[in-house]
């Protein structure tokens, strides 16, 4: 009696090891994520903020890459635009995971040094949306073409004018630090609208005064918005201060354009032709309602996706992803979105933007 009840309790010993190798063996196989090294690659996003809904729309693309690809995804951002300190704290806790690679939209070159640091414990980084300077600081950036994003609207505008003088307010990013996505959108514009840039990674070192390609023109102003609408604002009044009869505002952004359209309907301003860019699903609203002119559509949703997908293949096998021809990034496209077509520059209307806006 005592000698069969050994026996069964080897047995049921032996069955239960059996059933818990085989279980290990099954979510070893289940959590492998297609990585190939028995794990889910661990990917982080860094975005400059988590309130612009550029940024927004971007952090839930990547989700959905994330869920699709089977991989584990941390999202972090910036408190506000500029806000360095903020993305190297995630930069560092990236490396802390060991996730395979990141994705960021820099703030400004104070994290230049996270990102080597990251890259040289074999993270891979792509930024997005914003190319670093320099921009071989990433591994590649997925970006739109900032400079013709802003050198689209800049010929829409100077065809809109017909000729008239132009009295420009320049409402950028930041004055207190560069990142190539500000001075690429402002030079972009000034350039479509045929004004000498003097050096094209400088904003405000252009002639205050001088011709365009339809007549003259005149530089009210260069102020920050921060890339925010109460920025915006802000900006737009302070450049009313300084100078009367403008009658062109560029914006960084859409956020921005809003509030400096706030403050020119405080001031009774009329026949303002206000640009920008981004392309979001309320700034097309904003093109249709006549708030903004027209604007450049981006992709933030596409940058997302597309990034998360290339370090999968990257962890997985290690396939890399290659620049567009002709230029040091990959371009994921820009569209200009007015009801106000022009002659010789390409456009869709606001009714396609809105099927389009941020896909």
């Amino acid at each position: 009696m005592i000698q069969r009840t050994g026996r069964r309790r080897g047995a049921l010993l032996l069955a239960a090891t059996v059933a818990v190798t085989l279980a290990a063996a099954g979510c070893g196989n289940g959590d492998d994520g297609g990585s190939g090294g028995g794990k889910n690659v661990a990917v982080s996003l860094i975005t400059k903020n988590s309130t612009n809904p550029f940024f927004v729309t971007m952090q839930e693309g990547a989700k959905k890459a994330a869920a699709a690809e089977g991989v584990k995804l941390t999202v972090a951002a910036g408190k506000e635009d500029g806000d360095e300190a903020g993305q190297v704290q995630a930069i560092e806790d990236a490396i802390a995971r060991g996730d395979a690679g990141i994705l960021i939209t820099p703030n400004g070159p104070g994290v230049n040094p996270a990102i080597k640091k990251a890259r040289d414990a074999g993270l891979y980084v792509i930024a997005l949306d914003t190319p670093p300077d320099p921009p071989n600081t990433v591994d590649i950036t997925f970006a739109t073409d900032n400079f013709k994003a802003g050198e689209l609207i800049g010929k829409w505008t100077a065809a809109q004018l017909g000729g008239k003088p132009a009295t420009i307010a320049l409402l950028d990013l930041f004055n207190d630090k560069v990142v190539s996505v500000d001075y690429d959108r402002d030079q972009g514009f000034l350039t479509g609208m045929g004004i000498d840039t003097v050096d094209k990674k400088k904003n405000g070192d252009e002639a205050k005064t001088g011709k365009y390609s339809g007549g003259s023109y005149t530089i009210a102003c260069n102020e920050p918005t921060n890339g925010a609408e109460d920025g915006g604002r802000t900006a737009m009044e302070s450049c009313l201060t300084k100078t009367s009869g403008i009658n062109v505002v560029y914006t960084i952004n859409e956020p921005a354009a809003v509030g400096a359209y706030k403050a020119l309907q405080a001031a009774g301003a009329k026949d303002i032709l206000v640009v920008s860019v981004d392309g979001g699903c309320d700034g097309v609203r904003q093109v249709k309602d006549g708030v903004i002119g027209a604007t450049s559509q981006q992709y933030p949703l596409k940058m997302a996706e597309l990034g998360v997908q290339a370090i999968k293949k990257i962890a997985k096998d290690g396939q890399k992803p290659q620049v567009t021809g002709g230029l040091d990034f990959f371009d994921t496209g820009v569209s200009l979105v007015t009801d106000k077509p022009a002659s010789g520059v390409e456009s869709i209307t606001s009714t396609d933007g809105a099927q389009r806006c941020w896909g």
